[in-house]
């Protein structure tokens, strides 16, 4: 069969996940001993014990990556994606899950070694999301998974920081970015979590000063990622070390910072918020597709927001509604 050559709007690497999400108060969170809001990496034996003592859980293909690219697809853009799996029950759903909404995902499965990973996530009653992530499988991509044609046809490559952990995926990372190379192509970077920054300042230091076009950071991210203070201080000392910063702050708004200045756009109004899982992965779906069809800063952080604050009125971190109908009816 011959490989596609179509342009994609967007193509993401990431850890493949399924979520397991389930509404707790902040005691329970605490008698867990874990850190509210917070991502924490646990082994195979703590996931089977923290999932016993939650309460009744919705199961969902997850992975902050794998939800951009899906939210990509949700609002009309096109977007493939590179993770691993096992072959296994979550292998299939989440293989089932990404292709049922047209995204592209080919990487050969494992057929040894650790289960499908998964993401258990406990909602507080503010909506505030507190993860607990068995890695499992993801940590199996290699180099050997990166399709270098596959990376040409992409309009933006998406790397997302919480798979910069294991040394081999981080090296896959790396070859892919050196695919994407075209004079219209753009390499773009999550952070994913401050503890993730904590573990990886200088690299991530390094591969922003180096390939990074686009980056996405939330407040505590980009404040660690440069030791400041303040989002203030860091958003002056991040200006012109890559082409496009985003920091998100929540019903704040975001802040887009580029050598010329900051644009700053204001957050959807949302009655109730129900669990904020996947408000970053979103908001990077309806801005890295608006950058990726050539549209203005502005006009790419508003879909962002939009996107955002429909993931956020619902539990789970996948659109509820067409996120392409959404749009078009906010700027009709």
């Amino acid at each position: 069969m011959t490989a596609s050559t179509d342009r994609l709007d967007v193509v993401g690497i990431g850890n493949a996940m399924v979520d397991v999400l389930t509404h707790e108060n902040d005691e329970f969170v605490a008698a867990q001993g874990l850190v509210k809001g917070s991502m924490t990496l646990i082994d195979a034996d703590r996931a089977l014990e923290l999932y016993d003592q939650m309460g009744t859980g919705i199961e969902v293909s997850g992975g902050s990556a794998a939800n951009t690219i899906a939210g990509v697809a949700s609002l009309g853009g096109t977007g493939a994606y590179i993770g691993k799996v096992r072959d296994d029950q979550l292998g299939d759903i989440f293989a089932h899950d990404m292709r049922s909404i047209g995204v592209e995902f080919d990487v050969p499965r494992s057929t040894e070694g650790s289960p499908t990973g998964r993401c258990l996530i406990l909602v507080t009653p503010d909506g505030e999301r507190t993860l607990s992530t068995f890695l499992g499988a993801s940590t199996g991509l290699t180099t050997d998974d990166i399709d270098g044609s596959l990376v040409h046809r992409a309009r933006i490559l998406y790397l997302e920081g919480y798979l910069w952990d294991p040394p081999a995926a981080k090296a896959a990372m790396r070859e892919a970015a050196s695919h994407a190379v075209g004079d219209d192509q753009r390499v773009s970077l999550t952070l994913s979590d401050s503890f993730c920054v904590d573990r990886h300042r200088e690299s991530f230091l390094d591969l922003i000063d180096t390939s990074i076009d686009v980056l996405f950071a939330n407040e505590d991210e980009i404040t660690s990622l440069l030791e400041v203070d303040s989002v203030e201080a860091a958003i002056e000392g991040i200006a012109g070390r890559t082409e496009i910063c985003v920091v998100t702050q929540g019903a704040a708004g975001s802040s887009i910072v580029t050598a010329d200045g900051v644009v700053k756009v204001f957050a959807e109004v949302v009655d109730h918020v129900v669990d904020t899982t996947g408000a970053g992965d979103l908001y990077a779906s309806g801005f890295l597709l608006a950058l990726a069809r050539g549209h203005d800063l502005e006009t790419c952080g508003r879909l962002g927001s939009i996107a955002a604050a429909e993931i956020i009125s619902h539990i789970g971190p996948r659109p509820e509604v067409n996120l392409a109908e959404l749009v078009a009816s906010k700027f009709g």
